[in-house]
């Protein structure tokens, strides 16, 4: 594939084939391309914890929230859940005093490297920044000195998303039809650049 299809297949993926299982190697692999991603002032001050163990993803589950813009909707069913986390986390003993923002920004470059590195593997995955923080460290445990920044839920897709032009009253928000497929509104080139 070419980076353009990489990117055009790098989805918000939130239901997956669960039982196609993610290897450690292949997470170590994406970890690997987290860790040649440019770093603010060269920093590295992310780590990170790899989670594919089926009772510990069930105990991690349960902590994410899944799609702020599907009210009704609790995340993904039984067998259509991730196989596998990654967590980039901030290690407060290498700065302590450092920047959120920096933090912030520093994990959305490993992240955006994690999920195209997982795309060419033939897998998805979701950013997820929204958890039940004190919960998701207790099932991870979680040494002190470290901050969830993202969660990273990876799977083989079970969904088919659909791409469209925003519409005319501007609305970005996505949704689903009645037979699930997901639609993500994107502004058009001419709405972006800037003459």
């Amino acid at each position: 594939m070419t980076i353009k299809e990489i990117v055009y297949k790098n989805r918000s993926y939130r239901r997956f084939y669960e039982e196609v299982e993610i290897s450690r190697q292949q997470l170590t692999g994406l970890v690997d391309l987290a860790r040649m991603t440019p770093s603010p002032k060269n920093l590295q001050a992310l780590k990170f914890k790899i989670v594919n163990d089926r009772v510990l993803n069930e105990k991690v589950f349960p902590t994410l929230a899944w799609a702020g813009y599907l009210k009704d909707w609790k995340g993904p069913e039984k067998g259509e859940r991730p196989a596998a986390y990654l967590f980039i986390l901030a290690d407060k003993k290498i700065s302590p005093d450092i920047a959120k923002d920096y933090l912030y920004t520093a994990s959305g470059y490993v992240a955006q490297s994690m999920l195209l590195g997982a795309v060419e593997m033939g897998f998805g995955g979701c950013t997820i920044a929204a958890f039940k923080k004190n919960e998701l460290i207790e099932a991870i445990n979680l040494p002190e000195h470290l901050e969830i920044m993202l969660v990273l839920a990876l799977g083989k897709p079970k969904e088919s998303i659909v791409i469209k032009d925003v519409d005319k009253e501007g609305d970005i928000r996505y949704y689903r039809d009645n037979k699930g497929n997901h639609f993500v509104p994107k502004r058009t080139l001419n709405d972006l650049i800037i003459e």
